[in-house]
């Protein structure tokens, strides 16, 4: 297994974003300075991970240099961030991952990414991810083994924080492409509660599912990103009642799948908490939830094949089989089972809330297990599209290891709407596994 750390190590772009922010705002570092590094480490591993899927070396360095003559414009100023190809860059290309639409150029930013600039970062460039965002294999490497999956769709943006490229770096979610991605690579992932975070401007988004997320090397940086991304001051990371935590074991219907390692990790995490929580107990997801996921590929394959159908219509044989495969299969649903799936995902939602009334938060895998060995395998997301369907926030925290030496993430579940609490009660959680 590989360290990154010990890869050709730099300078300033080992710092995470909270650090860097810090020494921004006593002059100790430039901005200039922080992304030349972040460019010479792309530079020296990049062939061997292949993160990035454009980089402009003199326009980040451009932005770098003017954030370093201006005021400060918000709390991301001057810091470097990577841009999953799915979300809109009017000053650089985006491709959504497809070789139908190489080197288009947007007229404007997606919604994000302009919250992002007005927060002052720096957008080094876009990270790649698969074709529409769809679970079909690009060819990203996972830093700590580059035989081994870095996960998709957010691969490249998992990728290159995990690999010291740059400190924060956007994806998104459909199914588990940000929880995975992040646990595969050892890193921080934060999915939000459906639109808890900017959308707008996604040319190929399942509309009622997708959600935007990122990775970060520490949870005081994921605190920082989501601030930074809504505009708003960040929010402690302590619990008011950190002696009160109440927590839910939930294995899911899918436990089955999992591999021993992540057995070992959630058995050893219940072990460390029982002594450090008022309550731990093992819990069930209602019915009406394993109902909804029964019919979670109706939806993701309606709106999936209504996304790219322009697409579909003029370059169907150009696109890949997985895309080809949903193409073809969101033909077999009508608009009633479409609606019906939409339905029953409702009531899952208004089912699983209730849940939240015995306990704060859920401990759960947040994949089968440490990263495939197998580059080329669409592996099923079952850890996380329940999650993603009942619009829950998650965040996945890169504490265990697998026998093998591989990162494996423990992924939390909080309630819908509570992402700031999710944040603290991570940070609790996180202490008192460590401790």
């Amino acid at each position: 297994m590989h360290d990154p750390t010990n890869i050709n190590p730099a300078g300033t772009n080992m710092l995470t974003a909270c650090q860097a922010r810090s020494q921004l705002d006593r002059e100790e570092i430039t901005s200039e300075k922080l992304v030349l590094d972040c460019l010479n480490r792309i530079k020296d591993r990049d062939a061997d991970i292949e993160a990035w899927v454009y980089l402009d070396p003199e326009l980040a360095l451009e932005q770098a240099k003017t954030r370093d003559r201006e005021k400060p414009k918000g709390l991301l100023h001057g810091i470097p961030v990577g841009i999953k190809d799915i979300y809109d860059t009017y000053d650089m290309p985006t491709s959504y991952g497809t070789n139908i639409h190489k080197n288009h150029r947007p007229d404007s930013d997606s919604t994000w990414v302009k919250s992002l600039r007005e927060a002052g970062a720096v957008i080094i460039g876009k990270t790649r991810t698969t074709e529409f965002a769809n679970p079909y294999p690009t060819i990203t490497r996972n830093p700590h083994d580059l035989e081994r999956s870095p996960g998709v769709s957010s691969s490249g943006s998992a990728a290159a924080v995990a690999d010291f490229m740059v400190p924060l770096a956007t994806g998104s979610q459909t199914g588990g492409s940000v929880i995975k991605p992040a646990a595969f690579c050892g890193v921080y992932g934060y999915k939000p509660s459906f639109n808890g975070l900017p959308t707008g401007g996604v040319r190929h988004s399942k509309a009622s599912i997708d959600t935007p997320g990122f990775f970060a090397r520490c949870l005081e940086d994921v605190a920082l990103m989501r601030a930074a991304s809504l505009n708003t001051p960040i929010k402690s990371l302590e619990l008011k009642k950190n002696d009160e935590l109440r927590i839910g074991i939930c294995k899911t219907e899918f436990w089955s799948e999992a591999l021993p390692e992540t057995a070992f990790m959630i058995s050893e995490a219940s072990e460390k908490l029982l002594t450090k929580c008022t309550k731990i107990e093992e819990v069930d997801l209602p019915t009406e939830v394993s109902i909804a996921m029964k019919e979670f590929r109706t939806i993701v394959a309606t709106e999936d094949a209504k996304s790219f159908s322009q697409e579909s219509k003029d370059h169907l044989r150009e696109l890949n089989p997985w895309t080809q495969k949903v193409y073809n299969e969101a033909k077999g649903y009508t608009n009633q089972q479409y609606e019906n799936a939409k339905a029953l995902a409702a009531r899952g939602r208004a089912a699983i809330d209730k849940v939240f009334n015995n306990f704060d938060v859920l401990i759960t895998p947040s994949a089968r297990g440490e990263a495939t060995k197998d580059l080329m395998a669409v592996e099923t997301s079952y850890f996380n599209s329940i999650w993603t369907l009942m619009f829950l926030p998650c965040l996945t925290l890169p504490i265990f290891k697998s026998p093998s030496g591989m990162p494996l993430g423990l992924q939390l579940v909080c309630r819908r709407d509570c992402d700031d609490l999710l944040l603290a009660i991570g940070r609790s959680i996180e202490q008192k596994i460590i401790q």
